[in-house]
């Protein structure tokens, strides 16, 4: 397989961290890109797993050696793709998963068509917009895993309102209305996609 740089988005509760362990598991040679935040680590979290936790410092200076894909400020802290280890990874010829937000997507998207033709980022990128059935059925999903408060759940279908209307900026849109159908639609896209670079 040729080496792709793949970005997946979703709603909350549409089933994106699932369909990734399962690209995982299905592909040897995709790996996850870690992202860098400020935030301090949770239970269980390692550094260079779940992310590069960096000082405030640290990632301001990384700001301005202009080392991220993408970077945002999320309730004080940062969040952000660094640029070295996704290339190193290409020419190491292995795919990088990206599960990212819309914001984050948009920006990768801006950078990725700024690349000259050739790159291998740009060669190799494809990006998938994963939505729920419905509003309705994302709720009931949410719901149903019982981890947030009732009116979490209403912010989250609130938000999934304004990331459905990005969904035609991306190259492909998977509804995960079966996880299996879902998942082999992906498997699909990805398929040809590396047939293509």
């Amino acid at each position: 397989m040729k080496p792709l740089f793949i970005v997946l988005s979703a709603p909350s509760g549409a089933g994106k961290t699932t369909l990734c362990d399962l690209l995982l598991q299905h592909y040897p040679e995709i790996c996850y890109s870690v992202s860098c935040t400020t935030r301090e680590p949770r239970l269980n979290e390692e550094d260079g797993v779940d992310y590069y936790f960096l000082s405030q410092a640290r990632f301001e200076q990384l700001i301005k050696e202009d080392c991220f894909l993408e970077y945002a400020q999320v309730h004080d802290n940062y969040y952000g793709t660094l640029k070295e280890p996704v290339y190193q990874a290409i020419a190491e010829n292995q795919c990088v998963l990206l599960d990212i937000d819309v914001v984050g997507a948009a920006k990768i998207r801006k950078h990725v068509q700024a690349l000259p033709p050739g790159d291998p980022l740009r060669e190799g990128f494809v990006d998938i917009f994963i939505s729920p059935p419905s509003l309705q059925e994302l709720a009931a999903r949410l719901k149903r895993r019982a981890t947030d408060a009732p009116e979490v759940i209403e912010k989250r279908v609130r938000n999934a309102k304004d990331e459905l209307s990005h969904v035609a900026e991306y190259m492909f849109q998977v509804t995960n209305d079966d996880l299996e159908t879902a998942f082999r639609r992906i498997c699909d896209i990805i398929n040809v996609k590396a047939e293509m670079v």
